[in-house]
């Protein structure tokens, strides 16, 4: 029975790194963005990232400012 023990905790632990391993991969490759968790009966289903992308316009060319 202890055994059995070991085994689901060393799954658990191993599924635990696979999606943190894939959280980090997306934030280090994201510069600007949200990256969500969905969580569904206390496992992590589904990692949603959404990226943004910034434009550094001088303020005479911005779009919100027409002439």
């Amino acid at each position: 029975m202890k055994k059995s023990k070991q085994t689901s905790v060393e799954t658990v632990e191993s599924g635990t790194e696979r999606w943190l391993d894939l959280v980090r991969q997306q934030v280090d490759s994201l510069h600007f963005g949200v990256v969500q968790i969905v969580v569904h009966n206390a496992r992590v289903t589904q990692i949603e990232r959404t990226e943004r992308l910034r434009l550094n316009l001088p303020r005479s060319e911005s779009f919100s400012n027409p002439p």
